[in-house]
């Protein structure tokens, strides 16, 4: 009984360490438009993730104090502020129903009141507002819920399984996984 149990211990062990997220800013610095900009790694289940992106303030919007979904519905929106968000990873991802080849991406988001989609384009290194249909790779629906309390700045990340956005009250999310 005792070795089944200890087994039982060591397995519930490795499932964690293989799903336990890393993450480590690399680099944090102000943006033209006085928003921070980070670079942010991940090591998750052998992956190399990195997200760089503005993460602007909800200072000086009103409306997106009570939901920034609000002022931005239906409009594709650059993630973040300044340049466009980049995610970079070394291995397949899968976020929501969208397989992410490895490779170097653009993230934009659809805000919309229940549902957002994730727009991953395969064009990169252009300023955020800079965005072409033509280049996506794909969307993903991504499901909105209320935070418990609201978060001041744009965050974006990878965590317990899922991608994540929060800002304000709301936060868009989607089952995350490394293939």
């Amino acid at each position: 009984m005792l070795v089944r149990s200890l087994l039982m211990t060591a397995a519930a062990l490795a499932l964690a360490a293989t799903t336990a997220t890393a993450q480590k800013v690399v680099e944090t610095k102000v943006g033209d438009g006085g928003s921070p900009h980070e670079v942010v790694e991940w090591n998750i289940q052998g992956a190399k993730i990195t997200l760089s992106y503005g993460r602007p303030y909800l200072k000086a919007r009103p409306l997106a104090k009570i939901d920034p979904a609000f002022e931005m519905t239906g409009k594709v929106w650059r993630t973040g502020a300044d340049a466009a968000t980049t995610l970079t990873t070394d291995k397949m991802l899968m976020i929501g129903s969208l397989m992410i080849p490895a490779g170097t991406y653009t993230l934009y988001t659809v805000p919309g009141p229940k549902t957002w989609k994730l727009v991953v384009s395969k064009q990169t290194g252009q300023w955020g507002t800079e965005y072409h249909e033509d280049r996506d790779l794909g969307r993903s629906d991504l499901t909105v819920s209320t935070l418990p309390k609201p978060v001041e700045q744009v965050t974006i990340g990878f965590a317990d399984s899922a991608f994540t956005v929060d800002w304000g009250t709301v936060r868009a999310s989607a089952p995350f996984m490394v293939h």
